[in-house]
Order: structure tokens, then C-alpha cells, then sequence
């Protein structure tokens, strides 16, 4: 349900659809929502509306982002310690194989004229890239089902009583079912089916009705829109299903008014097993001598008028002090040749591309190289668990609109940064959210940070026992 449908609800109504009836901590964090505070000194910080309806639009963005960030879990004090898992039991659905593996059987022809065979191999992580050292792989931009789904069956938490059970797993592989048809010339039912059969086997469950799924989560490794199909033919309509209103779903991007969305980092080719292994990354990258102010990696969209590629491509290559890699000639498909770049650049662009948000942002980040954001919807909407509310931390921020009426030079904005800002963004980047970022493989032992499994499944766990008693 869209925050225009909420809208319409009495309040009392709207805050009881969002916080359970003892929830003190929601129910203050919907009273600041709904008060406005401090969303209305914030929702025109980054886009000023044009409209009414646009003003309000943007203010519900930041509310929803307010309330997301009230499910911020602080992790166990001393990670040193076994973690407590009372009322934290994890229960990992037995789905039928149709549902998952099934979707993987097929990797040489899930799209067109592309194997991804190589990609589903070691859990999702894809082969290893042993020239980058231990811990990386060629890992798809649409691995996350695969991943998440080894971890979870490891969880700590994880319990095989359906009664012990706090957060119910729901491994349907729903990317991969859309992923499949989407070059095809096939019916909007065929697209459907799928996702309607994983509602209908847990309408069968207790533990589904009981809390009417709210206390269950999906993950998703596509962008939301790709599941809320609408007058375009693309996508299916599985999270616009009336089943999927409650359940919390984990995507790469999610949709800015839906409060059950929760979008949790791209996959990078970094997956760390032990502390050690992000305490040698961090070491390295930090002492990293940086020969680009800036770089960009990508390619124009020449059929879209309203992209900024293209005037971005146009400022960096016309100075010596930013390089241009051009992912339309195929260099991007080699993971090495994308982390060099980043690794030898202070700042990296990162414009919108088929979608608002990127896997490029993550690569740029776990490289040390501090991002250069043109819309908040790229990163400052959508991670509320994974990146700080603070911007300036860790990126810089240049008005996609500016660009694109050609009112300033990206290059010479950031020319203009000092030695200490960079410096100040590269040690947060890379000291405190690093860590955060990356996702650990499924034996991970992580003592003295959480990864970004960890941090997102805290969250979960934070937020359910918050709003289903």
C-alpha cells in the first residue's frame, strides 16, 4: 500500500497498521511522522517540489526513512560474546524446490543468449577471482537470493520449531522467476503464476496466518519495480498482491512509500570470511596512493534525453584529472578492471543508470573511493540500515538538475574539496562502513564487526519483535 493509501486511514488506524499495541518506541516514532518533525525542515534538502502533491510525496519519503531508522539494531555489545537468541528464533521455510533451486537448473537460459551458470557456483558468490586475492569472486548483480539463503540456514538463531520462532525465511527466489521472462514474449499470467503458488502453499501454514505474514520476510535480488508491474507489460505484480502488504521485503532498491520495503546493499565481489580478512582490506585500500581526482565508470544512455551520462562522460574526459571507463565496450564485465579504477580514484561518479540506485556505489565504497551522488534516491532513500543519515560522511552530493542544465562542472566542484574532507569521508568509508557493506560467505566468523547479513537480520529481528507481540 502506497503512503496516499495510509493517508486516508484515521491516524489511530494508520499507527496501529504500523506498531503493535505496547510498541512505546513506534508509536512515538509514527507521532514524529506524522507531527512532521524533523521531516519537514528535510524533505526539500535534496529536491526542491515543483507541486503540492510532490512536496508531500517527498515528505512521506523521509518519513518512512525516519521510521525504517527506528529499527536500527545495535548489535551485541560484545560481539566476543555468544549472541543470546531468546526470542530471536529464526525459521527457514522447507519450500519446494520449484520455488528456488529449481530457477537456477536453467542458469545457461535464463536470459537470452547469457550463461550465468559460472555466477551460482560457490553459494551464489560466483568463481573465485584469485588475482584480487582471498575473499573475492565474480559475484552477479542479482545474487542476493542465493547468498542470503546460505546464510540463513547457518543463522545462530535458526530454529526448526515452527513454535520457537520469532522471524519466519521465505526463500523464494522471486528475482530469478522474473529475471526469466523478462526478454520473453510471454503472458502477464505466466509471469504471475509463480508467485501467486508461494502465497497459496503459505496460506496453508498456521504460522502465516497467524500474524498475516508480518512477521515473514522475502528477498528479493531485483529492484522493486521489476515485482509492481503497471500499464507496462515489464515485471510482475507480486509485491501490488494484497498477501504482500505485511511481510517485510529485502531488495537491492526498494520503492520510496512502501514502509515494508527495506533495501539492503547490492552484492560486491568481496566476501570476507574472518576479521582478518576486512582488517587486511581495510589496511591496504587506506594506504592506497590515489592517481585520479575522479573516475566513472559506465556508459551514456543516449536514448534518454533526461540521463546525465552523457554531460558527465563529456566533463571527464575533457580533464586530465578524471578517467573515463567505458562499460558499453564490455571492460566493465571484468570485476579487476572496475576495482582498479575505484581503487585509484579519490571520488567516483555515480549517476542513475536503468534505475536510481547501483552496484557501483557499493564498489565504489568498499574501495575506498567516495561516491558522488546526483539523486538521494540512488542511496540516501532507500539504505536506512546500511549507510548513516548524514550524507556528508561518506559522499559528496551534486544536484542531478544542475547537471543536467549544464550549471556546473563536476570536476571542478570537486577540485575545490580540501585534503581533510577527503580524508575525513575516505576514514569513514573505510573504518566504519566497510564492514557494513560487504556480505561474509556462509561459514563467516565474524568477531569484531557485522556484516552486512548480520546488521540486516538484527534489523529484522528488532523490527519484528517491535511490531508483532
Amino acid at each position: 500500500m502506497t503512503f496516499s493509501g495510509f493517508s486516508q486511514l484515521p491516524l489511530v488506524q494508520f499507527k496501529n497498521r504500523l506498531c503493535s499495541e505496547n510498541d512505546v518506541h513506534c508509536s512515538i516514532s509514527v507521532d514524529r511522522m506524522l507531527l512532521g518533525l524533523p521531516a519537514e525542515e528535510e524533505y526539500s534538502k535534496y529536491i526542491k517540489p515543483t507541486s503540492e502533491d510532490e512536496g508531500y510525496a517527498l515528505r512521506a519519503v523521509i518519513k518512512y526513512l525516519y521510521l525504517q531508522r527506528s529499527w536500527l539494531s545495535p548489535g551485541d555489545e560484545n560481539l566476543n560474546n555468544p549472541r543470546s537468541c531468546e526470542g530471536k528464533g529464526v525459521y527457514v521455510y522447507d519450500l519446494p524446490s520449484k520455488f528456488n533451486r529449481d530457477l537456477l537448473v536453467g542458469c545457461n537460459d535464463i536470459l537470452p543468449g547469457v550463461n550465468l551458470c559460472s555466477y551460482f557456483k560457490n553459494e551464489g558468490f560466483g568463481e573465485a577471482i584469485t588475482n584480487l586475492g582471498k575473499g573475492w569472486f565474480a559475484t552477479h548483480m542479482y545474487s542476493l537470493e542465493p547468498i542470503l539463503h546460505s546464510r540463513v540456514l547457518k543463522h545462530p538463531c535458526r530454529v526448526y520449531n515452527e513454535t520457537q520462532a520469532k522471524l519466519f525465511y521465505v526463500p523464494y527466489y522471486g528475482g530469478y522467476d522474473v529475471l526469466r521472462w523478462h526478454y520473453r514474449n510471454v503472458s502477464e499470467d505466466v509471469k504471475d503464476r509463480l508467485g501467486i503458488e508461494v502465497l497459496k502453499w503459505l496460506e496453508s501454514k498456521e504460522s502465516w496466518r497467524r500474524n498475516a505474514g508480518k512477521d515473514h520476510v522475502f528477498v528479493l535480488g531485483k529492484i522493486t519495480w521489476d515485482f509492481r508491474r503497471d500499464k507496462d507489460p515489464w515485471g510482475s505484480r507480486f509485491l501490488e498482491l494484497q498477501e504482500m502488504q505485511n511481510p517485510t521485503k529485502l531488495l537491492i532498491e526498494r520503492q520510496p512509500w512502501q514502509v515494508n520495503d527495506i533495501a539492503i546493499p547490492h552484492p560486491t565481489y568481496f566476501h570476507p570470511r574472518t576479521d582478518d580478512d576486512i582488517t587486511r582490506w581495510q589496511i591496504k585500500i587506506m594506504s592506497k596512493l590515489r592517481r585520479n581526482l575522479v573516475s566513472f565508470a559506465g556508459g551514456a544512455r543516449p536514448d534518454n534525453p533526461n540521463n546525465i551520462r552523457s554531460t558527465l562522460i563529456e566533463q571527464c574526459i575533457s580533464s586530465n584529472q578524471c578517467r573515463f571507463l567505458n562499460c558499453t565496450n564490455g571492460s566493465c564485465t571484468n570485476p579487476k578492471n572496475v576495482l582498479d579504477l575505484f581503487q585509484d580514484s579519490e571520488f567516483c561518479l555515480q549517476p542513475p543508470g536503468d534505475s536510481a540506485t547501483r552496484r557501483s556505489v557499493f564498489d565504489s565504497l568498499i574501495s575506498g573511493c567516495i561516491p558522488v551522488i546526483f539523486t538521494p534516491y540512488t542511496a540516501y532513500y532507500q539504505y536506512a540500515w546500511h549507510l548513516p543519515e548524514d550524507h556528508r560522511k561518506y559522499s559528496v552530493y551534486i544536484s542531478e538538475q544542475d547537471v543536467k542544465e549544464k550549471r556546473v562542472n563536476v570536476v571542478e566542484i570537486l577540485k575545490a574539496k580540501t585534503l581533510k574532507e577527503k580524508k575525513d569521508m575516505k576514514s569513514y568509508i573505510v573504518q566504519q562502513l566497510l564492514p557494513g557493506l560487504v556480505y561474509g560467505d556462509s561459514n563467516a566468523k565474524f568477531e569484531k564487526f557485522r556484516d552486512a547479513f548480520d546488521i540486516t537480520f538484527d534489523c529484522l529481528l528488532e523490527k519484528i519483535n517491535r511490531l508483532v507481540v
